[in-house]
């Protein structure tokens, strides 16, 4: 008897899905053979989710959108398993609204996908960003309290250690490598959720972000801000059997990354 396969969940923020459309998305979503698809800032109102976009032969297609402001935001999700439930955000409107979060259960396990905020903008938008990694979390906490598996992919908009982008002096005063936003991922850490990637590789330099800006992506000067995360009680189960980052798929700023769930 063959060996089963193990689950593929992948994450990709792929900057503007109808921009990454015209760059081989659909190639790039075949070669990455993912049971889940995870996707980031898909810029897209609900009726522009349609047609190839939302298609895709072997998958379901699930979305959460921005309703507050157009080209902005929004995930999405194409999976080959059937989930139990989806749910659309985490019943707080100030997050909800802005299309960042999207939760497929399936029988033994739960995939959030995230496009946590980007605290750049201004004070408002730091707080914001703070905001929503602790009410996401007390979220999350509550499932793992439970005894859920959970799993927890997206752009996490911070890099946690020095480890994880390549000029961390040049950048501890700006969002995204802020001591209080790092402080954030030391604290999910602690609440019981592993960083899979840095749990497989401790050591390993890789980035998943690189600016358009200054031939960024050649030089790889770049930032590892998408993660997967699971909940400890999968990595003490033995569940989860590798984490990867595929820095040679092209079409966005960012790169997927995954990880293998054992069935």
């Amino acid at each position: 008897m063959s060996e089963k396969k193990p689950i593929r969940v992948i994450s990709w923020n792929v900057n503007g899905l109808r921009s990454v459309m015209q760059k081989q998305f659909s190639q790039s979503f075949e070669s990455l053979d993912a049971d889940i698809l995870a996707i980031q800032e898909t810029k897209l109102q609900a009726p522009q989710f349609v047609g190839p976009m939302k298609e895709f032969e072997g998958y379901q297609a699930f979305a959460s959108h921005c309703t507050v402001k157009k080209g902005y935001s929004g995930v999405a999700a194409y999976t080959r398993m059937t989930p139990l439930q989806v749910r659309h955000g985490i019943g707080i409107p100030r997050y909800d609204d802005e299309g960042r979060i999207l939760e497929l259960a399936f029988d033994d396990f739960t995939v959030f996908n995230v496009y946590f905020p980007n605290g750049k903008m201004s004070p408002e938008r730091l707080e914001y960003k703070l905001d929503f990694y602790r009410d996401f979390f007390d979220h999350a906490g509550r499932l793992k309290s439970e005894g859920r598996n959970l799993v927890i992919v997206g752009d996490f908009n911070t890099a946690h250690n020095e480890i994880d982008l390549k000029n961390p002096k040049a950048n501890e005063k700006y969002s995204g490598f802020l001591r209080i936003e790092r402080d954030w991922m030391d604290r999910i850490i602690a609440d019981g959720f592993v960083d899979v990637f840095r749990h497989f590789h401790p050591d390993e330099v890789r980035y998943s972000w690189w600016s358009y800006r200054f031939n960024a992506r050649a030089k790889n000067i770049g930032w590892r801000i998408d993660y997967a995360f699971v909940s400890r009680n999968m990595i003490e189960q033995n569940r989860i059997r590798k984490a990867f980052i595929c820095d040679e798929i092209p079409g966005s700023d960012h790169c997927p990354v995954g990880i293998e769930i054992e069935r």
